[in-house]
């Protein structure tokens, strides 16, 4: 009879060092087998079969491959639904337990619980980790037991409340030879699950330390090599955030933060899963958009005649990132100038970033609405003209990405901004009239 193993689930954790479930299961007492799928539930919903999303999993599955056929195991990846691959996996092994990581959102919390329901009616343990956040759930609480709702006062306690077991790697190394012994398993390739590679690099999954201690001076900047660009390797866990969130803390207090943002939305989401739909401030729900179909086309196609918005689109159409600031002032234009609603524009970011995160994403884009846990004030209606001379004065980013500024095939801008300003100002407030929350 074949001995019982313990199958080890990859999901936004895309590396062997310092994985937190990895590391449990391999001290399981159990050989280990790591297992990967690819998400039909997930997969069926992206329109472009170029993803490069996809192609960044697939890359990132091929480099573990190598480093397990080293150790004489092998990574075991299928294509299917999950609770089924999970299924068809007990009829092939005799599986003791089911290792794995968190994962906070919506559509995960459903999707765990159906595997949780399958293994615990085979009598087989379903063991979840921490392990792509610092903190997580209730970790970090205000007062009465309830979970914060604004940024600062949660940072300060996230603070206060580190020490180093927060930050401490996983000696996953030490136990490497715990794997199942395996010849290599195929991994199936992308165009046998209906995708196209695109072959363009990925940003690096290292970054300078002159880079982070210089962040706080040239984060703003688009034309500057100025962020980490770590936001996709984050995404999918082929870094440790306890190794980032030591760097940060020796190196960068403002890029700490950016890493505590993410444990907050996390955090959010976790507590307040209705946000991944609806306004966090529900006296946002009454905002009369406009939600005019061509002006939305014009804005994803970067042609809205404000440069710095459509270098933005296209840099995020091109490569699928766009610098954070640019997020900001483009997000902001969407829903302050054209009155478009919150939820069409992150839905496209969705579609688009290489780093897309649902906590992070919708988090952002409801600052930029107003209607988030942070949010900007509705009366504040970045200037993208203004925004252009701070950050970019020399046009570096923006004459990259729309070369053909100052000849007559650039656009005249699509609205003026004052107009557009006072017109946004008024339908938010009476949106706002109309919610007793709000008086």
């Amino acid at each position: 009879m074949s001995p019982k193993i313990v199958l080890f689930w990859h999901r936004r954790d895309l590396r062997l060092h310092d994985n937190a479930g990895l590391y449990h299961a391999l001290r399981s007492g159990y050989p280990v087998l790591p297992v990967f799928f690819f998400d039909t539930d997930i997969l069926d919903c992206l329109e472009d079969k170029r993803d490069r999303r996809v192609e960044f999993i697939h890359q990132a599955l091929l480099e573990m491959q190598q480093e397990l056929v080293g150790l004489g195991a092998s990574l075991l990846v299928r294509h299917g639904q999950p609770v089924d691959l999970m299924r068809g996996l007990l009829e092939e092994y005799d599986v003791a337990e089911v290792h794995t990581n968190h994962d906070y959102e919506p559509y995960a919390a459903r999707r765990d619980g159906e595997v949780a329901q399958l293994l615990q009616a085979k009598g087989i343990a379903f063991r979840t980790h921490k392990d792509q956040t610092i903190f997580e759930k209730n970790e970090v609480l205000a007062g009465g037991g309830k979970p914060y709702t604004v940024f600062t006062p949660y940072s300060r306690c996230w603070k206060r409340t580190l020490n180093d077991s927060f930050v401490q790697s996983y000696p996953n190394d030490q136990y490497f030879g715990h794997f199942l012994p395996s010849p290599p398993l195929p991994i199936p390739s992308l165009p046998a699950m209906g995708f196209e590679p695109v072959g363009i690099a990925f940003p690096p999954r290292e970054v300078r330390d002159d880079i982070l201690e210089g962040y706080q001076g040239k984060r703003d900047f688009p034309g500057t090599q100025g962020t980490s660009r770590l936001s996709v390797h984050l995404r999918f866990g082929t870094v440790s955030i306890r190794t980032l969130a030591r760097r940060a803390a020796a190196l960068s207090e403002t890029w700490l933060n950016e890493l505590i943002w993410r444990d907050f939305y996390m955090m959010i989401m976790w507590h307040f899963p209705r946000v991944y739909q609806e306004p966090f401030r529900k006296e946002f729900e009454n905002v009369g958009w406009r939600n005019d179909e061509e002006e939305f086309g014009r804005w994803c196609e970067g042609q809205t005649g404000y440069p710095l918005v459509d270098a933005g689109m296209r840099e995020l159409n091109t490569t699928g990132f766009m610098h954070n600031r640019v997020r900001m002032v483009v997000a902001s234009f969407v829903v302050k100038h054209l009155l478009i609603d919150w939820r069409w524009g992150e839905a496209y970011f969705g579609r688009k970033l290489l780093d897309y995160d649902l906590a992070a994403n919708n988090g952002g884009w409801q600052w930029a609405a107003g209607s988030g846990t942070d949010a900007a004030p509705y009366f504040r209606v970045f200037n993208p003209a203004r925004q252009a001379q701070k950050f970019d004065p020399e046009e570096k980013y923006i004459r990259q990405w729309v070369p053909e500024l100052g000849t007559p095939d650039y656009p005249t801008p699509m609205v003026d901004h004052a107009f557009a300003r006072e017109r946004a100002l008024k339908v938010f407030k009476e949106a706002l009239s109309k919610t007793p929350a709000a008086k």
